[in-house]
């Protein structure tokens, strides 16, 4: 790269044919044939994130990592983006409460990242990894137990999904009657329904809980980040927790059920399942590399203008790094994925995921106990006819049906503690929506399992 190049002309307004679309369900239901375009343009590429949000998207896995690497370039503070500060891209665009400054580790540089930081790595540090797996098996079993009887199910909506809320609410000692406002606000955001208002009810929500836990203080997460020398003000304390939360519940179900998937459609993993040794963690290998649950996140600014081979970009301008893309890089050369952890699924540099650890841990507990349970479940429609969300940040299915012999379940003890809360009355929706019934997002789905419904 060098500012002393000759600039190519600015990049086409939105709406050209050079503007990829990164939402609706033409991207969601074949993303590697648009970055295969991507890369004709090159390394970097304009994209359009909803209509009328501009951004350079990185396909290059080399490229990724000069981004993700070049802090003396590159900025991840969102309030460089300058089409959101002249009202170019309007306040309520659905994609903005995932791009928008918040005062926490991800959206902040230097200094002030280290210490946001260093609150949230010494905090989870002290989850210990065995206590983390009691939480997973629990909420497994909660939830297998109340499938298992049908013998078919959606493993996204009725498990992928709520589980690592309910994990989420043990680690970070959320009560139980603060979920449904939780699961409103978070699936808000990602789903881009009603994000602003979504957004709004996911901060105060969490707003009651930093409260809560100033005067109740536990052996939580939460209670952690406060007592941290890092000294996290109430609005840091906000938006840090909004940044675990949505690390720990959007991206882990995707992973929880892109393996699934894989597992269940892979004749590559068919035999070793059928022989009683589950390859989970291969499995986990193949999403990270192929379907990372985000795609197509990592937003940077430049901090000026400059030109990366050949490309033009502004400052201000969001440049967003696609992970998957990267890692599919036919420039790249993979030869084994198992085993092999250089993808950029957790991102790289400074600000790559803090809880690598805990978040494979979840999902391999979630998928090993799922076919430890139900070892005889199999995909109830051929692989090809599952359906994705559109998004431009996610790689989300938008249902798992499965079906599996049914399986009697002892019920607990009565007057037994429930091993998480909240448990609601068993949900017993349909594992495939019938024709000519809206499919609803997974939040209203998560709602209404939430609610009994």
């Amino acid at each position: 790269m060098t500012s002393a190049t000759p600039a190519p002309p600015p990049f086409p307004p939105p709406g050209c044919p050079a503007h990829e679309s990164l939402y609706g369900p033409e991207f969601a239901a074949d993303p590697a044939t648009v970055y295969g375009r991507l890369r004709d343009v090159g390394p970097i590429a304009p994209v359009e994130l909803a209509p009328g949000v501009r951004a350079s998207l990185v396909v290059g896995y080399e490229a990724a990592l000069h981004v993700l690497r070049g802090t003396e370039t590159f900025s991840k503070d969102a309030r460089r983006w300058k089409d959101l500060a002249d009202g170019t891209v309007p306040a309520d665009s659905p994609v903005v409460p995932m791009m928008m400054y918040r005062p926490n580790a991800l959206w902040t540089d230097g200094t002030e990242h280290r210490r946001l930081r260093g609150a949230i790595t010494d905090s989870l540090a002290r989850i210990d990894s065995a206590t983390l797996r009691g939480y997973v098996e629990a909420s497994a079993d909660t939830l297998i137990d109340r499938i298992a009887p049908a013998g078919q199910a959606d493993l996204l909506g009725e498990y992928a999904q709520v589980l690592p809320l309910l994990v989420f609410n043990r680690m970070f000692g959320c009560p139980a009657d603060y979920g449904e406002r939780l699961v409103r606000g978070m699936s808000g955001i990602f789903d881009g329904v009603d994000a602003e208002q979504a957004n709004n009810l996911l901060a105060t929500t969490l707003l009651d809980l930093v409260t809560l836990k100033r005067r109740q203080p536990g052996p939580d997460v939460t209670s952690w980040l406060m007592a941290h020398s890092a000294e996290l003000t109430d609005e840091e304390m906000v938006h840090t927790l909004v940044l675990l939360m949505g690390a720990g519940t959007e991206p882990q179900q995707n992973l929880i059920a892109n393996s699934l998937r894989l597992l269940l459609s892979d004749d590559r993993f068919a035999g070793s399942l059928s022989g009683g040794s589950l390859p989970v963690e291969e499995a986990l290998d193949e999403v990270l590399w192929t379907d990372p649950p985000m795609a197509n996140y990592a937003v940077h600014y430049a901090i000026h203008d400059v030109v990366y081979e050949g490309a033009l970009l502004r400052a201000g301008q969001p440049l967003v790094v696609s992970l998957a893309a990267a890692n599919t890089d036919p420039a790249l050369t993979v030869d084994q994925r198992a085993g092999n952890r250089a993808h950029l699924a957790w991102s790289a540099g400074p600000h790559n995921c803090p809880a690598q650890g805990p978040a494979r841990l979840i999902a391999a507990v979630a998928v090993e106990k799922l076919l430890d349970r139900l070892p005889d479940v199999e995909l109830s429609v051929p692989v090809e006819d599952l359906a994705w969300r559109p998004g431009p940040f996610h790689r989300a299915l938008a249902a798992l049906p499965v079906t599996f012999p049914p399986t009697t379940v002892t019920p607990p003890t009565p007057g037994g503690d429930s091993p998480l809360e909240p448990v609601a009355p068993t949900p017993r929706p349909s594992a495939v929506p019938p024709v000519g019934r809206v499919r609803r997002g997974w939040g209203a789905r998560l709602l209404a399992w939430w609610r009994g419904e």
